[in-house]
């Protein structure tokens, strides 16, 4: 029997949902909107795209949003101390600097120039190790989106075997930190493996939940995974298609049609956990303005 496809978007609008009745209490209670400003560097097509989506959800959600357009010339220092003024302005309580950066620009010393409370991707060194601790105060919203998308489509971790596929730092590592947790929402056995594991599938058939984060296009096969399991696709790639006007088209680290006739239930890509990080960063700048208003 196919897979349940799960529906991203749809959980997404749910959030976004809840996150606007959360905005106008607070907004109602202190007199503060919350207020993002995104840091563009450049003009790379896919970071226009994903600032667009940002700006749109912020304002679904009534909160103030600010998109700043630098030139790709733009040197790290001039772009450190826009941050320290954000960092510096009570009024903004969330910044977000959109990735990737140009090659003059090390985001490594860019993520850490941010105020750690400000920090809505949740990159920050600081939110790094908070979470891993289980304390979390800005918690990265791809690897949420993923633990939104298992608790609310009554996939809960708790007692389940997950294999992540892929260590990255903006995925796979701190993913593997949350779903260890003794909460509800994780309180899972992980097994973490990426495209250096000499063979994947030995570790993801034993899944009974498959997280695959590794950026390589249909690295996942249905035959590499347990029947009735449930396949998470975190992975945007371009997959050449002739047939497409663009001649490519969206795909994941998943093969989805051999996946689908094996997993219980699998996310598309489009339309699987890429519109949740989005709603969830809408999520974390309200948090943000929560913890520095009260």
């Amino acid at each position: 029997m196919p897979a349940e496809i799960i529906d991203g978007r749809q959980i997404a609008a749910s959030i976004r949902k809840e996150v606007r009745q959360e905005v106008k209490s607070f907004v109602k209670k202190t007199g503060v909107t919350p207020r993002l400003v995104v840091l563009l560097v450049g003009d790379d097509p896919a970071s226009h795209v994903y600032v667009r989506q940002k700006s749109l959800a912020a304002e679904k959600v009534g909160i103030l949003e600010e998109t700043r357009n630098l030139s790709d010339a733009t040197t790290e220092a001039e772009l450190l101390r826009i941050i320290h003024e954000l960092n510096r302005d009570a009024s903004v309580h969330g910044i977000l600097v959109q990735m990737p950066l140009p090659a003059q620009i090390s985001p490594t010393r860019v993520i850490e120039s941010l105020d750690y409370r400000k920090d809505v991707d949740g990159f920050h060194p600081h939110n790094v190790g908070l979470a891993a601790i289980g304390s979390p105060l800005m918690e990265p919203c791809t690897p949420t989106g993923v633990l939104e998308i298992l608790a609310r489509t009554g996939n809960a971790p708790d007692g389940k075997h997950v294999v992540i596929v892929g260590r990255s730092n903006i995925v796979g590592k701190p993913l593997m930190n949350m779903l260890v947790q003794k909460t509800a929402r994780a309180n899972a056995t992980v097994t973490v493996c990426h495209t250096g594991t000499s063979d994947i599938g030995e570790y993801t058939r034993r899944g009974d939940i498959v997280i695959a984060a590794a950026g390589r296009a249909e690295l996942i096969k249905g035959d590499m995974l347990r029947p009735g399991s449930v396949v998470i696709d975190v992975g945007v790639n371009r997959v050449d298609d002739p047939s497409d006007e663009r001649g490519y088209r969206l795909g994941g680290d998943v093969e989805f049609e051999s996946a689908k006739e094996v997993a219980r239930a699998i996310t598309p890509v489009p339309g699987g956990v890429g519109p949740l990080t989005v709603a969830l960063l809408m999520r974390n700048t309200l948090t943000a303005a929560q913890n520095l208003v009260g």
